[in-house]
């Protein structure tokens, strides 16, 4: 086989796998990203470095964070925290979504909805979810309440701003040539503009539910009893540092999993849209 054979070859082979013709291979490079930064993590901890603006001084190594997972895992507040904390970040997830869903396609259609409804939110949505903590408990009659409207508030704005962009970007001539082919209001809305945004609308859910899980920590800190948030603080007061990275994988891990769970299922409900425009 020649020089040129050989490099066409290696080439195409490359190519197809940059397209995703070997699934197995893209697992694999994933994989090996998360086990060079936890080797990097690795090193940086047990070697102590001080970098200046950033020392590794007290973070916890790996064993030890794998040392009080597997503590945890045997612990019987396990499940206590775990369910805490996924009740309250579903419960203010479905009440933004609920709310952020209908208000966004309000405004993204009526310009009266949009003028009304919209310079309010805005004015609220820059405000960290920690700032609502003294008026949360102050507005809530339990300490549960207070928490789901953290993650709440978390939530509903990505989800409103991403329904509006959905609902605003529809191409104008779809709309028009439904109208001319006699449709009405409500089944130009249902059967075109709700199908074209839906894609960003699942987007915005997406967002939201990650924002969500950021805002636990926040959310929990109200609250005296459990909850995986209220677990990482607990253990940053008592200076637990490797519990801390234990409590901050697990917001990670199922911050993750929800989020990708809500993209299998958009895409499950949207069987028209398949996304443009990745490279290989």
């Amino acid at each position: 086989m020649t020089v040129a054979a050989s490099t066409s070859t290696a080439t195409s082979s490359f190519r197809r796998l940059r397209a995703g013709d070997f699934p197995a291979a893209r697992w694999v490079l994933r994989a090996a990203s998360v086990l060079a930064c936890v080797a990097l993590w690795h090193f940086a901890s047990t070697r102590h470095l001080n970098l200046g603006l950033v020392t590794f001084t007290n973070v916890p190594s790996p064993q030890e964070v794998v040392q009080a997972t597997l503590e945890l895992l045997r612990s019987p507040k396990l499940w206590a925290h775990v369910s805490s904390s996924l009740y309250r970040v579903f419960a203010g997830f479905l009440a933004a979504a609920l709310l952020g869903i209908g208000l966004g396609l309000a405004i993204g259609r009526s310009r009266w909805a949009e003028d009304v409804l919209l310079p309010p939110l805005e004015l609220l949505r820059p405000i960290p979810a920690v700032a609502w903590i003294p008026l949360a408990i102050l507005m809530f009659p339990s300490s549960e309440l207070s928490m789901i409207f953290i993650t709440f508030t978390g939530a509903l704005f990505p989800i409103l701003l991403n329904t509006i962009h959905g609902v605003e970007a529809v191409d104008a001539r779809l709309i028009a040539s439904a109208r001319s082919l006699g449709s009405g209001r409500s089944s130009t809305f249902t059967e075109v503009i709700l199908p074209a945004a839906a894609p960003s609308i699942v987007t915005g859910l997406a967002i939201g539910m990650g924002t969500c899980w950021f805002c636990l920590v926040t959310a929990e800190m109200i609250s005296g009893q459990f909850g995986i948030g209220y677990y990482t603080w607990e253990s940053y007061t008592l200076q637990n540092y490797a519990n801390i990275v234990v409590g901050m994988l697990l917001i990670g891990l199922f911050g993750m999993g929800s989020s990708v769970l809500i993209k299998q299922a958009g895409q499950w409900l949207m069987p028209w849209y398949r996304p443009q425009g990745k490279a290989s």
